[in-house]
């Protein structure tokens, strides 16, 4: 069974008033700016801070919850809403899945406002029932525990009202369902919003730390980690280098130097066509540097859960889209991606489920996806095999540019 998110429901938190998104293993965002592309990442980012620094500092670095929630209409939410179905734990199925949700909940007191908080998970414990998890107040409840866990009915205990229990649940004992929960916690945790910062992967990366070295969500270390990966599998590298060669013709090799040392400093070294010498990386241009980093995400021997990009398609040029979709699908079957884009070539090179139209009412809310799979192999069929890209940008799928 594939383990994947399935589902993503989000209400309120910023344009996305009330969207319910269906995923696979490779989703591509299109539409207008202010459509809610970005604001359908940042719940991932949301998601992962609340696991790592608990729900009111994940809120509090986006300037709390008047910020985050929605803001058309003529009133103000007072819930924000996220929920998750994903095949995650190990008897989940696409017709049993796991079940997250998360309300953050705003009431006027007095003159100024309290939050609260309400979870629940659900999930399959066992080959037989269920279990599940809510969280209210200051009470967590166990449900669904059977005579065979030696426990029967309804457990109950304390939590601190608007501590996550993604951040905290994992502790439950196995027969409670804390295996299950750390699963989903650690799955949230792991996904990488990522976005290739040029001035920082044009620097010397510290030497890596194994051959194990992760890839910043920025691919600051990008030369450690090609380092690392070159290391440790050497067919990988060469594929890669392969790539970077197609997609740039001048060039004919890359290697590394340590200007600090061995053991200290490792910098990126591009070998072209024509030039006395080598070129280092941050001598190269921002279009080679954020190929780099998006090859080296693409071939991670261990990715995340699930990969973000945003504006994927900037900085390259048109006949890099080609390859860069082969190999998203190719990665696709190690980590899911998300990823936003506006360039109607990339979206030419899509299959109908891999588009996601992103549209905006009038309102202010965001309509996600704004055309069925189905509704769109339909245009598609009409079009006499028009490619997406000709028909997003003629209009004829909504989300225009």
């Amino acid at each position: 069974m594939e383990r994947r998110l399935i589902e993503l429901e989000v209400e309120n938190f910023r344009s996305l008033r009330r969207v319910k998104v269906p995923l696979g293993p490779l989703n591509v965002l299109v539409g207008p700016n202010g459509a809610g592309k970005t604001n359908l990442l940042e719940v991932f980012r949301f998601l992962s801070d609340v696991i790592l620094s608990d729900l009111e500092p994940a809120l509090d670095v986006r300037g709390g919850f008047d910020e985050v929630a929605f803001r058309g209409g003529k009133r103000a939410p007072r819930r924000i809403s996220v929920g998750l179905q994903a095949t995650w734990t190990r008897y989940s199925s696409l017709n049993a899945p796991d079940v997250y949700r998360l309300d953050v909940n705003r009431r006027t007191l007095g003159d100024g406002f309290t939050l609260s908080r309400s979870e629940s998970f659900q999930f399959k414990r066992t080959q037989g029932r269920g279990r599940r998890i809510t969280i209210t107040g200051e009470e967590a409840a166990v449900v669904g525990l059977d005579r065979r866990d030696e426990v029967s009915g309804e457990r109950v205990f304390g939590i601190r009202r608007m501590s996550s229990g993604l951040s905290t649940l994992p502790r439950l004992s196995t027969k409670e369902g804390g295996t299950e929960v750390a699963a989903v916690a650690e799955r949230l945790a792991s996904f990488r919003v990522f976005d290739v910062d040029v001035t920082r992967a044009r620097l010397p990366s510290r030497f890596p730390r194994g051959r194990g070295e992760v890839l910043d969500h920025d691919a600051a270390n990008l030369a450690a980690f090609l380092l690392a990966l070159r290391g440790r599998d050497r067919d990988t590298w060469d594929r890669l280098v392969e790539d970077a060669c197609t997609v740039l013709p001048q060039l004919s090799g890359i290697d590394f130097d340590y200007p600090s040392g061995s053991a200290r400093e490792v910098v990126l070294i591009l070998r072209e066509r024509g030039l006395r010498g080598p070129t280092q990386l941050g001598d190269a241009s921002y279009g080679t540097i954020r190929l780099l980093g998006l090859l080296a995400l693409l071939y991670d021997p261990e990715p995340p859960a699930l990969t973000c990009v945003e504006e994927i398609d900037h900085g390259l040029h048109p006949q890099a889209l080609e390859l860069l979709v082969e190999r998203l699908r190719e990665a696709s079957e190690r980590t899911q991606f998300l990823i936003a884009t506006h360039s109607p070539a990339l979206a030419d090179r899509l299959r109908p489920e891999e588009l996601i139209v992103c549209e905006r009412t009038g309102d202010g809310s965001s309509i996600i996806p704004a055309v069925s799979t189905d509704k769109l192999r339909e245009i598609v069929a009409r079009s006499e095999g028009l490619p997406l890209g000709d028909l997003w940008f003629s209009g004829a799928l909504g989300g225009d540019l």
